[in-house]
Protein backbone atom coordinates (compact mmCIF):
# COMPACT_ATOMS: atom_id res chain seq x y z
CA UNK A 1 0.00 0.00 0.00
CA UNK A 2 2.78 2.44 0.88
CA UNK A 3 4.68 1.65 -2.34
CA UNK A 4 1.59 2.38 -4.44
CA UNK A 5 1.02 5.67 -2.65
CA UNK A 6 4.70 6.61 -3.05
CA UNK A 7 4.64 5.90 -6.81
CA UNK A 8 1.39 7.81 -7.29
CA UNK A 9 2.94 10.78 -5.50
CA UNK A 10 6.02 10.57 -7.75
CA UNK A 11 3.80 10.36 -10.83
CA UNK A 12 1.81 13.40 -9.71
CA UNK A 13 5.01 15.39 -9.08
CA UNK A 14 6.42 14.40 -12.48
CA UNK A 15 3.20 15.54 -14.16
CA UNK A 16 3.35 18.91 -12.40
CA UNK A 17 7.05 19.32 -13.22
CA UNK A 18 6.50 18.70 -16.93
CA UNK A 19 3.26 20.68 -17.26
CA UNK A 20 3.45 23.59 -19.65
CA UNK A 21 3.90 26.94 -17.88
CA UNK A 22 0.78 29.10 -17.93
CA UNK A 23 0.74 32.91 -17.85
CA UNK A 24 -1.90 35.58 -17.45
CA UNK A 25 -1.51 38.86 -19.35
CA UNK A 26 -3.65 41.54 -17.71
CA UNK A 27 -4.33 44.53 -19.96
CA UNK A 28 -6.54 47.59 -19.71
CA UNK A 29 -8.86 45.89 -22.26
CA UNK A 30 -9.07 42.52 -20.48
CA UNK A 31 -7.24 39.31 -19.66
CA UNK A 32 -5.36 36.95 -21.96
CA UNK A 33 -4.10 33.58 -20.73
CA UNK A 34 -1.52 31.48 -22.54
CA UNK A 35 0.22 28.13 -22.39
CA UNK A 36 3.97 28.17 -23.08
CA UNK A 37 5.75 25.34 -24.91
CA UNK A 38 8.80 24.87 -22.70
CA UNK A 39 9.27 21.37 -24.10
CA UNK A 40 9.45 22.58 -27.73
CA UNK A 41 11.01 26.05 -27.43
CA UNK A 42 12.88 25.91 -24.09
CA UNK A 43 15.27 28.83 -24.61
CA UNK A 44 12.52 31.16 -25.85
CA UNK A 45 10.17 30.25 -22.99
CA UNK A 46 12.97 30.65 -20.43
CA UNK A 47 13.79 34.08 -21.89
CA UNK A 48 10.15 35.24 -21.78
CA UNK A 49 9.68 33.96 -18.23
CA UNK A 50 12.87 35.74 -17.13
CA UNK A 51 11.22 39.05 -18.08
CA UNK A 52 7.92 37.96 -16.49
CA UNK A 53 9.56 36.90 -13.20
CA UNK A 54 11.59 40.12 -13.03
CA UNK A 55 8.40 42.20 -13.38
CA UNK A 56 9.62 43.89 -16.55
CA UNK A 57 6.16 43.69 -18.19
CA UNK A 58 4.51 45.46 -15.24
CA UNK A 59 3.40 48.71 -16.88
CA UNK A 60 4.40 47.41 -20.32
CA UNK A 61 2.28 47.91 -23.39
CA UNK A 62 0.90 46.52 -26.58
CA UNK A 63 2.20 49.20 -28.91
CA UNK A 64 1.76 47.77 -32.41
CA UNK A 65 -1.14 46.41 -34.42
CA UNK A 66 -0.70 44.84 -37.84
CA UNK A 67 -3.95 44.45 -39.78
CA UNK A 68 -5.10 43.86 -43.33
CA UNK A 69 -6.31 47.46 -43.57
CA UNK A 70 -4.71 49.00 -46.72
CA UNK A 71 -3.08 51.87 -44.78
CA UNK A 72 -1.56 49.53 -42.20
CA UNK A 73 1.00 47.61 -44.32
CA UNK A 74 1.40 49.70 -47.48
CA UNK A 75 5.02 48.68 -48.12
CA UNK A 76 4.70 44.96 -47.37
CA UNK A 77 3.81 42.56 -50.15
CA UNK A 78 3.42 39.75 -47.60
CA UNK A 79 0.60 40.75 -45.24
CA UNK A 80 0.23 39.46 -41.68
CA UNK A 81 -2.04 40.08 -38.69
CA UNK A 82 -0.53 40.38 -35.20
CA UNK A 83 -0.41 42.55 -32.10
CA UNK A 84 2.97 43.32 -30.55
CA UNK A 85 3.78 44.09 -26.95
CA UNK A 86 6.78 44.77 -24.81
CA UNK A 87 8.21 45.65 -21.44
CA UNK A 88 7.60 48.76 -19.40
CA UNK A 89 9.25 51.64 -21.33
CA UNK A 90 11.48 52.30 -18.29
CA UNK A 91 13.18 48.96 -19.06
CA UNK A 92 13.25 49.32 -22.87
CA UNK A 93 16.97 50.06 -22.97
CA UNK A 94 17.81 47.47 -20.31
CA UNK A 95 17.01 44.22 -22.12
CA UNK A 96 19.11 41.18 -21.44
CA UNK A 97 21.25 39.80 -24.28
CA UNK A 98 19.37 38.55 -27.34
CA UNK A 99 18.59 34.88 -27.61
CA UNK A 100 19.37 32.38 -30.33
CA UNK A 101 16.43 31.95 -32.72
CA UNK A 102 14.52 28.70 -32.16
CA UNK A 103 13.21 28.15 -35.69
CA UNK A 104 9.77 26.65 -36.29
CA UNK A 105 11.45 24.08 -38.53
CA UNK A 106 13.12 22.72 -35.38
CA UNK A 107 10.40 23.30 -32.76
CA UNK A 108 7.38 22.28 -34.81
CA UNK A 109 5.40 25.18 -33.32
CA UNK A 110 3.62 26.99 -36.14
CA UNK A 111 2.20 30.48 -36.22
CA UNK A 112 -1.50 29.70 -35.88
CA UNK A 113 -4.36 31.77 -34.48
CA UNK A 114 -3.33 32.86 -30.97
CA UNK A 115 0.33 31.82 -31.22
CA UNK A 116 2.80 33.80 -29.08
CA UNK A 117 6.13 34.49 -30.76
CA UNK A 118 9.18 36.69 -30.28
CA UNK A 119 9.61 39.87 -32.31
CA UNK A 120 12.99 40.32 -33.99
CA UNK A 121 14.81 42.18 -36.74
CA UNK A 122 17.43 39.66 -37.87
CA UNK A 123 18.07 36.12 -36.54
CA UNK A 124 19.33 36.00 -32.96
CA UNK A 125 18.14 39.53 -32.06
CA UNK A 126 14.92 38.82 -30.06
CA UNK A 127 14.92 40.15 -26.50
CA UNK A 128 11.65 41.15 -24.77
CA UNK A 129 9.09 42.20 -27.42
CA UNK A 130 6.62 39.49 -28.34
CA UNK A 131 3.59 39.23 -30.61
CA UNK A 132 0.35 37.29 -30.80
CA UNK A 133 -1.00 36.04 -34.13
CA UNK A 134 -4.51 36.92 -35.24
CA UNK A 135 -5.42 34.03 -37.53
CA UNK A 136 -2.91 31.59 -39.03
CA UNK A 137 0.30 33.34 -40.17
CA UNK A 138 2.39 30.75 -42.07
CA UNK A 139 4.58 33.48 -43.58
CA UNK A 140 6.09 33.88 -40.07
CA UNK A 141 7.23 30.23 -39.97
CA UNK A 142 10.65 29.05 -41.18
CA UNK A 143 10.71 29.50 -44.97
CA UNK A 144 8.02 32.20 -44.79
CA UNK A 145 8.47 35.36 -46.79
CA UNK A 146 7.51 38.05 -44.26
CA UNK A 147 11.14 38.46 -43.22
CA UNK A 148 13.53 38.42 -46.21
CA UNK A 149 15.97 36.06 -44.44
CA UNK A 150 13.33 33.28 -44.47
CA UNK A 151 14.30 32.13 -40.97
CA UNK A 152 10.89 32.83 -39.46
CA UNK A 153 10.17 33.79 -35.88
CA UNK A 154 10.40 31.88 -32.58
CA UNK A 155 6.88 30.70 -31.74
CA UNK A 156 6.69 29.61 -28.10
CA UNK A 157 3.08 29.38 -26.88
CA UNK A 158 -0.60 29.86 -27.59
CA UNK A 159 -3.52 31.80 -26.17
CA UNK A 160 -5.90 29.57 -24.20
CA UNK A 161 -8.27 32.34 -23.07
CA UNK A 162 -8.88 35.86 -24.34
CA UNK A 163 -8.62 35.71 -28.14
CA UNK A 164 -11.47 38.23 -28.08
CA UNK A 165 -9.18 40.58 -26.12
CA UNK A 166 -6.39 40.04 -28.68
CA UNK A 167 -8.84 41.11 -31.41
CA UNK A 168 -9.96 44.14 -29.34
CA UNK A 169 -6.33 45.23 -29.07
CA UNK A 170 -5.80 44.69 -32.78
CA UNK A 171 -8.77 46.90 -33.64
CA UNK A 172 -7.92 49.67 -31.14
CA UNK A 173 -7.17 53.16 -32.55
CA UNK A 174 -3.86 53.34 -34.38
CA UNK A 175 -1.74 55.66 -36.47
CA UNK A 176 -0.43 53.25 -39.09
CA UNK A 177 0.77 50.33 -36.98
CA UNK A 178 1.32 52.35 -33.79
CA UNK A 179 -1.49 51.93 -31.27
CA UNK A 180 -2.64 55.39 -30.12
CA UNK A 181 -2.63 55.21 -27.20
CA UNK A 182 -0.84 51.93 -26.51
CA UNK A 183 -2.85 49.30 -24.63
CA UNK A 184 -1.27 49.02 -21.20
CA UNK A 185 -0.09 45.69 -19.86
CA UNK A 186 -0.93 45.89 -16.16
CA UNK A 187 1.16 42.80 -15.49
CA UNK A 188 2.10 39.37 -16.76
CA UNK A 189 2.25 36.63 -14.17
CA UNK A 190 2.69 32.90 -14.00
CA UNK A 191 -0.38 30.87 -13.12
CA UNK A 192 -0.15 28.03 -10.58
Amino acid sequence: MKKTSFFLTLLALATVATAAPLVRIQTTLGVIEAELYADKAPATVANFLKYVDAGRYLGGQFHRTVTLHPDNQPNNTVKIEVIQGGVNPDFAEKDWPALTLERTRDTGVQHLDGTLSMARASPDTATSDFFICVGAQPELDFGGKRNPDGQGFAAFGRVTLGLDIVKKIQSAPADGQKLTPPVRILKIERLP
